[in-house]
């Protein structure tokens, strides 16, 4: 009998100083030494999670220059620099895409794979996503004049790659994609002539992305821009009704939804998904400073069952925990968060059985 409510992180977990300074090249490093060190880093990730009883996790995407821009290790056709506003990294398409390295991802899968025993979820961000994030009217044109042509292009890549993570062993293959969550902001919907058609094109690519593919459980991160709170900007307001029948039509055996802030609309919404979606429910904060008890975890998730069976609830915080390579948030307290969440997936396993 499969264990209710087994607990994970969404992927990002913050990287120490010394860690990004690995993948930023401070000081340049021989492949071999910059690979021993990062290796022993990556551990010392998997080992707190293991250690706060986590029943799937990841690699903290800490071999990443950005969670995102891992897409420039898959493809030629882009400029990786700095973006001038913010210092943090910035990628770029400026020409047409081309097959580079296929197995990046899958490789951050096989190390994983190789240190734990414990299921493993690999993470890859949404064609929509890079089109939103990757795309320059300016400095994209003569490659892609449209930005659509861009997105279908990025289609390929990553479906070769899930292809890699899923014969690599990951047990959950994940896409996230901030960009469709957008839509359910009043204020971002009314910026598009037809907000719906351009729902329908990112859940159509992220369907390419998937379609065939068996052997893993395949989930999508339907981030709300919560990690937003990390850096202070700005997090997009409304609930997943305006976005219904596009979740619906996912192809995906998984969603993962942000509850903890107030601005997520009302959990009856699960009434209206599919059945047999499971739900990565988003009931612990990754706001800097607020540690929710066990107790105050359960209570979330407790509301949530009173939509859902607990057979489809799995247990996460609201987004990754580091969004933004350079985000600065302490490890000891993203432990404690760990720890509780453990706490509350105990608490509700007694209450419910399992």
């Amino acid at each position: 009998m499969a264990t209710l409510f087994p607990t994970s992180v969404v992927g990002s977990i913050p990287r120490p100083l010394f860690v990004r300074d690995l993948i930023n090249d401070l000081p340049p490093l021989p492949r071999e030494r910059f690979d021993r060190e990062m290796d022993s880093a990556i551990r010392y990730a998997v080992a707190m999670q293991e250690h706060a009883g986590l029943d799937v996790i990841t690699d903290g995407e800490w071999r990443r220059k950005s969670y995102i821009g891992v897409i420039a290790e898959l493809a030629h056709g882009f400029e990786v620099g700095t973006n001038p506003s913010d210092g943090r990294p910035w990628t770029l398409v400026t020409g047409k895409l081309s097959p580079k390295s296929p197995g990046f991802i899958a490789n951050e899968i096989s190390f994983l794979k190789s240190i734990t025993d414990r299921k493993v979820k690999a993470t890859l961000p949404s064609p929509a996503l890079l089109g939103e994030r990757m795309w320059d009217p300016a400095r994209s044109a003569e490659a892609y004049p449209r930005r659509e042509d861009f997105v279908r292009d990025c289609v390929p890549i990553l479906r070769r790659e899930v292809e890699l993570v899923r014969d690599a062993g990951a047990d959950i293959i994940q896409i996230d994609d901030p960009h469709l969550c957008l839509f359910v902001d009043p204020d971002v919907r009314a910026k598009y002539e037809d907000p719906d058609a351009a729902a329908d094109f990112a859940v159509e690519c992220v369907n390419s992305v998937v379609e065939g593919i068996t052997g893993a459980k395949l989930a999508v991160h339907l981030c709300r821009r919560a990690g937003a709170r990390v850096r202070g900007e700005h997090s997009h307001e409304g609930g997943y009704r305006p976005i219904l029948e596009q979740l619906n039509r996912l192809e995906v055996h998984h969603l993962t939804m942000e509850f903890t802030a107030p601005g997520a609309g009302d959990m009856a919404v699960f009434k209206e998904l599919r059945a047999d979606f499971e739900i990565g429910l988003g009931c612990v904060s990754v706001e800097p400073g607020k540690i929710d008890s066990g107790e105050a975890i359960a209570a979330r998730v407790e509301k949530a069952l009173e939509f859902l069976a607990p057979e489809r609830i799995t247990v996460n915080p609201d987004c990754g925990f580091a969004p933004g390579s350079a985000a600065e948030v302490p490890m000891d307290e993203v432990y404690r968060k760990l720890c509780n969440e453990v706490e509350a997936a105990a608490i509700l396993r007694r209450r419910h059985g399992g």
